[in-house]
């Protein structure tokens, strides 16, 4: 037999179980009627006390149902048959107690908007990357996105979001940078507590990821990131540590990955002693969809939730308690964090209702988002922006901007409003790994939003497929805007940071036809551009969202003033990485068996016989632009970089000190027109600490109109001031000299003081 034979064999195989499964499962696991059914309706009562309560009242399977999902085989389920057919994806499901008033868990990836809706013909907003959220240096923006995410949750009727991801930028080939919120953990953290804080007001439990570590797709179930204890709580933990202090997040996803060689989603460390013990974060630690390894040692580790099955989590796990190697207090400690979790987050008083998306309200936020984290790179001569009056004609070229803007792929991946821009081509779907890697354009088509603006200039399009071509086009106009693009996507990173397709060849001959060339970046991440200085503006645009055409034209014509920083350092070259060859995983054994995923049969593309190796972050501390700072390499673009249609000028910095630091400044819009600047603080610790050169330690993002000067105050957090000690396993403040920065990035800080700290 064939592997495409044994395929369907195994397909039809797993079919026929489900059906199976749902014909006795629908009527248990269906939606149900919430109606009063005990004591813990009292809303006068905490949500630890109601969660008790209803532990009371629970027998053993009810409790060990909690625990898991419905497995694997659900993949292979019609649409609208069996458990969870409210569930946009019916692996996304836990069914809860009816009997007793408990809900289902209802899922949902919601990274940037309502992932998977259109496999029920349903519409989610499709919102620009993370990153054009973490560009924007906003909490109030990351709170208005959190808050429109969750009302699309709601309106989906789902109760639980896995809707904010967090981690460190210490890979820039990473293929789901996209999903994620740059290299710095004050940043990240403080713009996920916030997205997360939105979306658990709108009666959403709310779920952060992946913990932690996972900072590359390439061998992520087998790779194992190796990093000591200091560099780990001031990085990777740190983010989350300050994402869940502010949000009280309900859900923490451990990662794939090993952590010292342990599982994340068994390693004692991470998720009992530093999350549940030293954070007390009082919610549910849940795998990511195959990544749970064990029973008993995942259990008493921390681990409460096994998705997408019950491998583990399910009969062997009532085994392990009948034994007694699990305790029943530990079996009670994990319901008892799903249920408080459910009370806390209204999610049992105030269940979802379907409804009628607000797409309106989705295209405004959108665009906002989109408005406010694009960043302007370069911007020669005063070249943008574009004076509709006295260009006569443009040329757009390559990246589909005919059609649509580029998004990134995988379990984020948002429906595309009335299907792909770009159809992909024929068989694209036969590979069973097809919703991670086919690239998807929303209808949102930069060529029409830049027609509009420029209503009587001529504008011509060419695809960039022949160079020779598109030179032509720019050589015969007075202006040419290049669309590049990079499709990332989860579950792969990229082989380099350069453009793929031949694009860099396609910008230089369009530079070369045409000094007035603009280029508008559609990519995962930081890009290298050994074009740079040929061309006179380059607009970074992340992955734009369903109204990025209307927010690109806007501020490539000055409707908008840019005002997006970079979350993130744009190395020059690979060279100048931490880690300049990518890590890859080994090559496949092909003598060694195949190993299928918990719970999972072995299904061609999906099954692996790869190997655990190790990833190790000889960095430390050194991430992001802290490497570039202590090694003294000169990136591409800093972190926190970011130009304007105006300039600011920053005077008279102070500081004092009382539980943190207080930093006060003056800040001048000394241009012409409005626009909104992020101050940023940084601090240089003493010596004896052996920190990097530079930390962020606060920011502000101030609006300002033409020649108006503001005091900026900026509070840094004790904890900021702080080092962790690994042998006292605490946070201390190291006596000595401490100098304090202010600028416009991390690299641009004209102001700076000294300040001397006690250490108490």
């Amino acid at each position: 037999m064939n592997v495409r034979s044994m395929e369907r064999v195994v397909l039809g195989a797993a079919a026929v179980l489900c059906l199976i499964i749902g014909s006795l499962s629908q009527g248990q696991f269906g939606p149900q009627k919430h109606e009063p059914k005990g004591p813990w309706e009292n809303k006068s009562l905490s949500p630890d006390e109601r969660a008790d309560l209803v532990i009371g009242k629970m027998t053993l399977d009810e409790k060990i149902q909690l625990l898991h999902g419905l497995g694997w085989e659900v993949l292979f389920a019609p649409l609208e048959s069996g458990p969870g057919t409210r569930a946009i994806r019916p692996f996304e499901f836990i069914p809860g107690v009816p009997r007793l008033g408990i809900p289902d868990l209802q899922m949902t990836d919601a990274v940037v908007g309502v992932s998977g809706a259109g496999v029920k013909s349903r519409y989610a907003t499709a919102l620009p990357s993370a990153e054009a959220m973490a560009a924007g240096w906003d909490p109030a923006l990351s709170y208005e996105t959190g808050t429109l995410i969750g009302s699309e949750v709601r309106a989906h009727g789902l109760n639980l979001s896995h809707g904010s991801g967090i981690n460190l930028t210490r890979e820039p080939r990473d293929g789901r940078t996209f999903e994620y919120k740059g290299e710095d953990p004050l940043l990240a953290g403080t713009l996920a507590g916030q997205e997360l804080k939105a979306m658990k007001a709108m009666n959403v439990v709310t779920g952060v990821k992946h913990y932690i570590l996972n900072d590359q797709e390439a061998g992520r179930m087998f790779v194992n990131s190796v990093i000591d204890k200091r560099s780990m709580r001031e990085s990777d933990l740190l983010a989350f540590e300050i994402a869940l202090r502010e949000s009280q997040a309900g859900a923490v996803m451990c990662s794939y990955n090993k952590i010292n060689g342990v599982y994340a989603c068994e390693d004692d460390y991470s998720l009992n002693e530093v999350l549940k013990k030293e954070f007390g974060f009082k919610g549910f630690v849940i795998s990511d969809w195959g990544g749970t390894h064990s029973t008993v040692k995942a259990v008493l580790a921390g681990l409460d939730i096994e998705m997408p099955g019950y491998s583990f989590l399910g009969e062997p796990l009532k085994k392990a308690v009948e034994s007694g190697e699990v305790p029943m207090i530990r079996l009670n400690d994990m319901v008892h964090r799903i249920l408080r979790t459910e009370f806390d987050s209204g999610i049992v008083d105030n269940p979802p209702q379907a409804q009628v998306v607000d797409l309106f309200r989705g295209f405004e936020v959108a665009q906002k988002i989109e408005e406010k984290g694009a960043v302007l790179l370069k911007n020669g001569h005063g070249q943008l922006p574009l004076n509709a009056a006295g260009v006569k004609s443009i040329a757009v070229i390559g990246g589909h901007a005919d059609v649509g803007v580029m998004s990134g792929g995988g379990s984020a991946q948002v429906s595309p409003a009335g299907g792909n821009a770009v159809p992909p081509p024929p068989g694209a779907f036969d590979d069973p790994l097809a919703m991670f890697n086919i690239t998807v354009y929303h209808r949102s088509a930069p060529l029409r939003g830049i027609a509009e603006k420029a209503k009587g200039t001529v504008v011509k399009f060419d695809p960039g497929t022949d160079p020779v071509s598109a030179a032509a086009l720019a050589k015969s106009s007075n202006v040419a805007i290049v669309f590049a693009v990079q499709h990332t996507f989860e579950n792969m990173d990229l082989p380099s940071l350069s453009l793929p397709e031949k694009q860099d060849a396609l910008i230089e001959a369009v530079a070369a036809a045409n000094p007035h060339t603009i280029v508008v970046l559609e990519t995962g991440g930081p890009v290298t551009m050994p074009w740079i200085d040929r061309v006179s503006a380059v607009i970074e645009a992340w992955y734009p969202g369903i109204r990025g055409s209307e927010a690109l034209a806007n501020i490539l014509f000055g409707d908008v003033n840019p005002s997006g920083k970079l979350p993130l350092t744009f190395a020059r070259t690979e060279a100048d990485l931490p880690h300049p060859k990518h890590v890859d995983q080994p090559a496949v054994d092909p003598n060694h068996p195949i190993t299928p995923l918990p719970g999972l049969p072995v299904v061609p593309g999906i099954s692996t016989n790869q190997t655990p190796f190790d990833s190790v972050y000889d960095e430390g501390l050194k991430v992001g632009y802290k490497w570039y700072d202590a090694e003294r390499r000169e990136p591409l673009f800093p972190f926190g970089f970011g130009l304007s249609y105006t300039t600011y000028g920053y005077s008279e910095l102070k500081t004092t000190s009382d539980n943190g630091l207080t930093v006060t400044f003056k800040l001048k819009n000394t241009g012409n027109r409005a626009g909104e600047e992020t101050a940023q603080v940084y601090l240089t610790l003493p010596a004896s600490a052996h920190e990097p050169p530079r930390r962020l330690v606060g920011w502000s993002k101030i609006a300002l109109g033409p020649g108006e000067q503001k005091d900026v105050t900026v509070k840094v957090d004790p904890q900021m001031v702080s080092v962790f000690n690994p042998d006292r396993n605490l946070w201390e403040v190291v006596p000595g000299e401490y100098k304090v920065w202010a600028g416009g990035s991390s690299r641009d800080l004209p102001l700076s003081a000294t300040i001397a700290l006690s250490g108490k």
